[in-house]
């Protein structure tokens, strides 16, 4: 396997080059910025490329527009990037516009070969492969999207869910909150609204949805509560 190697740091640069190169696989480059590293994915053709993140000249997310240009110019070259943060921020930049052939990795699995060689394996052929760390903060930052989207219901549309996490129908809603069944349908339409969930996925689906929402963030039950 043939790999460019991007890192602005000489001493994390080479040490990398090095466990690669002990590990079977060629580094056909090893440069310091994105500029570089595009001029040399043009020249040399690598079956995958490592690259920080941050790197000069403003140290911001050079590595992840590099990747995606690359991808885009040579979609049959993988690209794995490295960061030291846990930033699920990175991750979806990354992934913005699908996971074929990228994959986000910490530096800290540097050290454990078998965690890099499996990367490069995963984008070379078409796959993608993201740290576990940086999964939890992925979950985490979409549990807290949705208990922010919970927080701009109203406190009727709250009861209505409620209602609707015990399973249910509208009509018992209706029954239950001395409302109009058109009005807990129209609750019902304004909380799948404010979800986010789209009427393409289909009534039944967006109300299961909006109800494991419901449950996981006012932790009133489990969702084997759901009928």
């Amino acid at each position: 396997m043939k790999v460019i190697l991007a890192e602005d740091h000489y001493l994390v640069r080479e040490g990398t080059r090095q466990l690669l190169e002990s590990n079977g696989v060629e580094v056909v480059a090893a440069v310091e910025n994105a500029e570089s590293l595009l001029e040399a994915v043009d020249r040399l053709g690598p079956d995958a490329v490592i690259t920080d993140i941050r790197m000069p000249p403003d140290n911001q997310t050079e590595g992840i527009e590099a990747a995606h240009r690359i991808r885009q110019k040579h979609p049959s070259i993988g690209v794995v990037v490295l960061s030291q943060y846990v930033n699920s921020l990175y991750a979806f930049e990354l992934f913005r516009e699908g996971t074929s052939g990228f994959a986000y990795l910490l530096k800290d699995r540097v050290g454990n070969v078998e965690d890099l060689l499996r990367a490069l394996s995963a984008v070379v052929s078409g796959g993608s492969m993201i740290d576990p760390q940086v999964v939890e903060g992925l979950l985490a930052r979409r549990q807290q999207l949705a208990g922010t989207l919970l927080e701009t219901l109203t406190k009727r549309e709250t009861d209505v869910l409620s209602e609707m996490a015990q399973g249910k129908s509208n009509a018992a809603i209706s029954e239950a909150l001395f409302i109009s069944q058109s009005a807990v349908e129209k609750h019902i339409n304004s909380i799948f609204a404010k979800l986010a969930l789209s009427p393409e996925d289909g009534e039944q689906h967006r109300r299961v949805a909006a109800v494991l929402t419901f449950l996981r963030n006012r932790d009133i039950g489990s969702t084997d509560e759901v009928v």
